[in-house]
């Protein structure tokens, strides 16, 4: 629902059209990202003639001009990884593991100048390994030569451990290159200790967002980090975004019984609680990878989140979204389901904005400040269910 983009975007890209195939997920994205097409679309129906057409309206919004040449700097994503994945089952022919495939053909059917396709490292790992060697014969054969690299996220400005496994390609002639870790590592206090004790705010029982008083939002300024203050200014290459710093999101309380409370509290950091099986947070070490859980389709709305590194209850979402580098004016969806999986999800954006400004150099590209303030889009796009947003969809192809 948009990580990926976001890191792209703050490196200097245009993000001109986006695919994803879920209807709640494709709203959030339309939300934040109001330039960019959205095709809420099984990728193996669609064709590269529709993400054109979709283009070519996409570059109107930014440019306000048609004159576009058909030429693509960068075609990237995610496709699905659990059938990859180390935690899963890993089975050779998860039908979602032929979704890379298609990640191929509409690249192929594109042909961009670069190509970046993000996964697990589980796809290098035993007989999974002739997924990528397929793909990589592949695009050898229609004349790109690529290069495949793990990093992880926490070699790149995020407080968490998350490796990703990094699939670049590029025309003959191109260079590719990879991102080198940064300096310093950022903790869990740095993500996360600013903001307030949600408990303490009656009306997140019912909704995901609160306005903070002045007095309070002084109080945050003096515990936040520079890794904090820069999720609440800095907009790289990004368009800046119209919000209200006052705002409070996505955090909806959730609500324990005492015995949950209690064994909480007596949890160590970095130790798993031994009825839920949650792992508690260290305030002064990294987050452990956030995950998305288990979806309706795979049997139960599930997903795992980690305990709070000082109260006696799971992170919120606004939390959570901190600990993955998102800045505090990106929304996620109402509830603390669907807003969980949107991270856990998604590609942390400080990891893809290293990736992008590797791309900046490979393409030898000088990216620009835009001056134009982006207004988010309508809140209901956070709201709706899965039904709901189905039918948003039907109603706006």
């Amino acid at each position: 629902m948009g990580g990926f983009s976001l890191g792209i975007e703050q490196a200097g890209f245009d993000v001109l059209v986006a695919v994803e195939s879920d209807p709640v997920h494709a709203c959030a994205y339309k939300f934040n990202f109001p330039l960019t097409e959205v095709i809420c679309q099984d990728i193996t129906k669609l064709t590269a003639d529709t993400i054109r057409k979709a283009a070519l309206e996409a570059w109107i919004a930014h440019y306000k001009t048609d004159l576009w040449d058909g030429k693509i700097d960068l075609v990237f994503g995610g496709p699905p990884c659990q059938g990859f994945s180390l935690m899963g089952k890993r089975l050779i022919n998860d039908d979602r593991n032929h979704l890379v495939l298609e990640f191929c053909r509409l690249v192929l059917e594109l042909n961009p100048r670069y190509f970046v396709m993000e996964n697990v490292p589980g796809m290098v790992a035993g007989k999974h390994k002739t997924w990528l060697n397929k793909l990589k014969n592949k695009f050898k054969h229609y004349g790109y030569h690529g290069r495949a690299q793990i990093l992880n996220a926490a070699d790149f400005g995020v407080p968490q451990r998350r490796k990703r496994l990094f699939f670049c390609g590029a025309q003959a002639g191109i260079r590719i290159y990879f991102p080198k870790p940064v300096a310093g590592l950022v903790t869990v206090v740095d993500a996360i200790a600013d903001l307030p004790d949600l408990d303490s705010f009656p009306e997140l029982k019912t909704t995901d967002q609160v306005l903070l008083s002045f007095e309070q939002l002084a109080q945050a300024e003096q515990k936040i980090s520079v890794y904090a203050q820069t999720l609440r200014e800095s907009n790289y290459f990004a368009y800046p975004r119209a919000w209200n710093p006052q705002l409070l999101t996505s955090s909806l309380q959730t609500q324990h019984n005492q015995t949950s409370i209690a064994r909480f509290a007596a949890t160590i950091a970095n130790q798993r609680e031994p009825i839920s099986q949650l792992r508690r947070l260290d305030l002064n070490g990294l987050c452990h990878t956030l995950r998305a859980g288990t979806g309706s389709d795979r049997g139960s709305h599930t997903s795992p989140r980690p305990i709070h590194p000082i109260l006696p209850r799971v992170i919120s979402v606004r939390e959570a979204a901190r600990l993955h580098s998102f800045p505090d004016w990106f929304r996620l969806h109402q509830t603390k389901w669907h807003g969980f999986r949107q991270v856990g999800n998604s590609v942390p954006p400080l990891l893809a904005q290293a990736v992008g400004k590797s791309i900046i150099i490979s393409l030898s590209l000088t990216p620009v400040s835009p001056q134009m303030v982006v207004t988010q889009g309508d809140l209901q796009l956070l709201r709706f269910d899965a039904c709901h947003a189905k039918q948003y969809w039907l109603m706006n192809e």
